[in-house]
This record gives structure tokens, sequence and C-alpha cells, in this order.
């Protein structure tokens, strides 16, 4: 495979420290990346700025490990910084322990050429030479180190056109999605949010010929972001401002919301944060949506509907998943018959229920409490590209059992109640009906949840998401409580899917 190459002008050292920034947001455990250049060249600048930035720690001090060969740090992610000038033999690096320090985190690497040959092939090669009174940067490789160091150098040519070049960029947070989130700060200006978005990687054909994601109506481009951005806002509700945008390369920079979440200071949830949300969701449940939202000029985005079989393949990840992780054997015929045919008459329940638009993971993690504020503006609602129109119910489920929040019986209550008195007090409202959905809702919902991290942590090595599987269970088997689903709780208690399971 032939190696790829970018190329910068560094015109002083200013700019060579904003490339190790730029890489630094760019890098993964496992990542080799190989600092190439003479004496002089700027490659301790690169570095030092990489490392402060893992750290967010501008004053961190990073020495040059030329003569202690390799020095190491426990940032974000765990960097060992490698200088191989003094070394003898590329075969020292076993005694310097560079492959253990691969499975522990990421390696910089000076003077790479006295390795001779001994760096993996998808090293990330950055060469420094001089360049008139500046220097040029050259990188070259090929993989995901070097895909992905492409990407944070093109998010920076996104904040130069958009005025914001000289920002400071930090990471924000990431999701289990591609998508990540960085803070951008720049002198005199409120910082703001640097959204990467990249275009969805549809993945193989899973069922009649289509992949997962379009069965399932996942957002592919943030251009649905953008639509349903406009359309919130005009409806009353508060999203953020989008400053710039490159829906093609799925780049925006948006306002930040703030971050203070729905928790109180002993990790609790608030019981009156969650009522005013849920308050929020009566309102918007009170309008109509259209269908077809503009994303800008030219551009449109459907609202998908989230139809029968969007929400029976979301349900079929505690089977595909869940299933074997709890009983060490794939899910009989039987099970995935009985399963279907279980589901299957739950959906048919659905079909009286109302539909509206449906934000689809509308939980504490995506909605920012903003106590100066008034009303719903107290509110930002911050993640909602993959939105459905699909029962009104889902979204007050996905809050009121809160995926990564332990929600207890009764601010569950109070969330629900706070709902259905404001649709009360705003008109007719069929509160049976409702509630019947509500179960429904948060059975799939907590079923595809079980799947899903388990999922996360044999598929995308992510075991932490496992420790969240105590309380899925725990709302699922609250929501199988209601009449409705009496049939359904029992195929699930025949099959233990409800009992405690260590995996």
């Amino acid at each position: 495979m032939t190696a790829l190459v970018l190329e910068r002008l560094l015109a002083d050292e200013t700019q060579t420290a904003r490339l190790g920034e730029d890489l630094a947001l760019a890098l993964r455990a496992g990542d080799v990346l190989a600092l190439k250049g003479d004496l002089g060249a700027g490659k301790s600048t690169l570095a030092r700025a990489l490392i402060r930035t893992l750290a967010d720690d501008a004053g961190l001090d990073v020495p040059s490990p030329t003569f202690t060969l390799v020095q190491s740090y426990d940032t974000r992610i765990p960097v060992h910084h490698f200088d191989l000038y003094r070394l003898s033999s590329a075969a020292e690096l076993d005694e310097l322990g560079f492959d253990e320090a691969l499975t522990q985190g990421a390696a910089l690497v000076e003077w790479p050429e006295r390795a001779e040959g001994y760096l993996p092939k998808a090293s990330l090669l950055i060469e420094l030479v001089q360049h008139g009174e500046g220097r040029l940067a050259r990188l070259s490789g090929q993989g995901t180190a070097f895909d992905r160091a492409a990407r944070s150098l093109a998010m920076r040519g996104f904040l130069e056109s958009a005025g914001w070049g000289e920002a400071q960029r930090r990471l924000f947070i990431g999701d289990a999605s591609a998508r990540s989130y960085e803070i951008v700060s720049l002198a005199g200006q409120e910082p703001r949010v640097l959204m990467n978005s990249p275009r969805l990687v549809l993945g193989p054909p899973v069922r009649d010929g289509k992949p997962y994601a379009v069965i399932a109506h996942t957002a592919q481009s943030v251009s649905a972001f953008v639509a349903i951005d406009h359309a919130l806002k005009a409806g009353g509700v508060t999203v953020p401002e989008i400053h710039a945008e490159d829906q093609d390369q799925g780049f925006l920079l948006i306002e930040h919301l703030g971050s203070e979440g729905f928790l109180g200071g002993d990790g609790e949830p608030l019981a009156e944060r969650y009522a005013a949300a849920a308050e929020l969701l009566a309102m918007m449940h009170g309008k109509t949506w259209p269908h077809r939202l503009e994303a800008g000029p030219g551009r449109f985005h459907t609202v998908p509907p989230f139809d029968r079989a969007a929400m029976m393949i979301e349900a079929d990840l505690l089977v595909d998943w869940y299933v074997p992780a709890i009983s060490g054997n794939p899910p009989s015929d039987d099970l995935r018959a009985g399963y279907t045919r279980e589901w299957n008459a739950l959906f048919d329940r659905l079909r009286a229920s109302e539909y509206t638009l449906m934000l689809r993971d509308f939980h504490s993690p995506n909605i920012i409490w903003r106590g100066d504020r008034s009303g719903h503006d107290r509110l930002g609602i911050v993640d909602f590209q993959d939105a459905l129109i699909g029962p009104s119910a889902y979204d007050l489920a996905s809050l009121a059992m809160d995926a990564r929040v332990t929600i207890s019986p009764g601010i569950e209550r109070k969330t629900l109640n706070a709902y259905v008195a404001a649709r009360h007090a705003a008109g007719a409202f069929d509160e049976a009906s409702f509630l019947e959905s509500y179960a429904i809702m948060a059975a799939q919902r907590n079923s595809k949840i079980l799947g899903i991290f388990v999922r996360l942590e044999k598929r995308d090595g992510k075991p932490y998401y496992l420790k969240h599987l105590p309380r899925i269970r725990d709302y699922l088997r609250r929501a199988l409580s209601h009449p409705a689903l009496g049939s359904l709780r029992e195929f699930y208690d025949a099959h233990g899917l409800l009992e405690e399971r260590a995996l």
C-alpha cells in the first residue's frame, strides 16, 4: 500500500505547536508518531505541544528524553515519549518496553530512523524540514492513524475558514458513534463547540439486503443535525446556534450551551430537572412538526419513520448480543421466533398511539441545565440528529429511565406525572393509551440497550458500558410490569432474560 502524504507550512513556533495540538486530538492508543528532522527542526516543540494537549495542561513540564530515552505521561491517552538519538541498536527498543507501551497508550518517537524498520508499518511519520524562515511539515503514512490525523488537520482548516484558525482545541466528549466534540477557545470570544460528524459508514447488509443503519434509520450525514436544529429552534426549543458549517465534510462550529447536567453534587439525579425536561417534551408533543426539513440552500432532510422494521431490529440487539453473552450459546431458533412474535404483537398495539417528532436519545447526557434562564429555556438540547417520527412516549421513556443514571421509581413517577399534567393542561390527552405506549417503548428501548452495551464491550472493546447492565435490567422489569406487557414478561422470565448475570 502506497503511503499517503500531507504537507503543512509552519511559519513559526506557534504554528508548530498548533500542529502538535491537532495531532493530539487525533491520537488513539496503539498509535506510533515518528518525528523526523535535524537538530533544531522543531521536533521538541511539536512533541511538547502534543503532550500538553493530551494532559490539558499548558504548563506541564515536558523534558527531553535524550538521556532517559523514554519519558511516560499519564494523560487522557497515556503517551510514551521516546528519543532514539543515543540508541546503539534497534533491538534496544525491547529493553525500553516499546511494545508494552503500545498496549498501554501511544508512542511519540524522535529520531525514528535509528529504529531500523522496527516501528510498525502503520506508524505516522512527521518530517520537519527547513523552509525559508519556517518549516515544512510532511505527514506520511497509511491506515487509520493517518486518516485521523488528516481529518484533524481538515478540522483546523475548517476553523480557519470560520475565522477561528488560532483557536485552542480540547476534546470535549465522544459518544458511542464516530462523532466527537471539541471545545474551541479564542481570545475575546465565548468558547464554542467543534462538532466532527463524518458521514456514516453503513456496514454490511444484515437483513433483507440492507445494513443495520439503513433499517434503523440512523442519520447518515450532519445535514440531519442542521435541519432538525433549525426546526427545533423555530419551535421554541433551545438548541445550539450554528455559527459555521461544512456539511460535505461533516464539520459544524456551534454554540456551547454549557456543561451543567442533571446530577447534584452527590451524584444523585435532581428530580426537578427531570420534571422540567418532561414538561419541555409535553410542549413539543403538543406541536405539529413537518417531516421534510430544510438543511440549507438546496439541502433537505426527510425525518424517517420509527417503523416496525426499525423497532424490531433494535429490539433484536438483545437476542443478537445479550443472549449469547449471558448464556454462552447463540440464541435458538425457537427463542428468536418467540421473541419476534411477542414484539410484533406489541408493535400492533402502537398503531393507535400518538406519533410526533421523536428525538430518540432524550436523556441527561444530551440535555444541558441552564439555571440562570427561565421556562423551557433552562434546558438546552444538544443531540438530535437521529430523530424520527415515532410514538411520543419513547422520549419520555428515554428520559425517565435514564440509561446512565439510576432513576428511582419515585423520580420516574414524578417525571411521568409532570409530563401527564402538562399534557392535560394543554388540552385533550388520552392518558391510558399514552401510558401503555410508554411501557412498550420503555421495554423496547431497554431491551435494545442491553444488546448495545454488550456489543460495545464485545465488538468495540469498551467494557465500561457493562457496569450499566443491572440498571437497565431493573428498568426493563419496571416496564414489563404494565398489564399490556404480561405475555412478554412471561417470555423474558421463561428464558432468564431478567436474571442478574455477571458478564
